[in-house]
């Protein structure tokens, strides 16, 4: 069964499936975590109420420390770093239920800034565990790639990444790591929402 560790934040969550403030708008930005770099940390938001598989995908492959001691691989000047890789080649990587799922896009969600953050895929509806934080509008990716958050933190630690000088294929010359990561909210868990499978609907857990 997948499970997550308690959060470690103070703060009441909502409900990560669709829920509607008084003015009508989704409350989408409910989770968060920090990833914990070796160039620093960098705080992130994930859209659970637009992409909710994704996003229970993301966060229980952090829960469950599967990027933990990963490197990010690729690293592109003003166009994004891409991470999340256990193999750290670019090759390896699996989803939280093993092979591939669909994508989730979603008109609320572009590749609009920097520190965009969007699932890796090798072509349509194979996405796994890699990931990629964008350096700069990449409206050319939208569509394709499905974005499930974006940085609201840590923009120095980004800015450090991107300096990394690179060698063939991109990859950077000094290493940079996930150390661990730290969640802070995760809605889907405090309700006892998961996904069962990759191809069905979300299920509460009893208890």
């Amino acid at each position: 069964a997948i499970s997550y560790p308690p959060c470690t934040c103070s703060q009441a969550h909502p409900l990560s499936l669709p829920r509607r403030t008084s003015a009508g708008r989704a409350e989408h930005f409910a989770m968060s975590v920090t990833l914990h770099t070796t160039l620093g940390e960098l705080k992130i938001e994930i859209a659970c109420d637009i992409v909710p598989k994704s996003a229970f995908n993301f966060m229980a492959l952090c829960a469950s420390g599967q990027y933990d001691g990963t490197i990010f691989h690729r690293n592109m000047k003003n166009f994004m770093i891409q991470g999340g890789d256990p193999t750290g080649t670019g090759k390896g990587g699996e989803s939280i239920w093993g092979g591939t799922f669909d994508d989730e896009f979603s008109g609320e969600l572009r590749h609009d800034r920097r520190g965009v953050v969007s699932m890796a895929n090798k072509g349509a509806n194979t996405n796994r565990a890699q990931f990629f934080i964008t350096y700069s509008k990449q409206p050319h990716l939208n569509n394709k790639y499905t974005v499930i958050g974006r940085v609201i933190d840590g923009f120095e630690a980004l800015d450090a990444m991107e300096r990394v000088p690179v060698g063939k294929k991109d990859r950077p010359l000094s290493e940079i790591k996930i150390n661990n990561v730290q969640i802070h909210a995760n809605p889907l868990a405090e309700d006892g929402i998961v996904y069962p499978s990759a191809d069905g609907g979300p299920a509460r857990t009893e208890g």
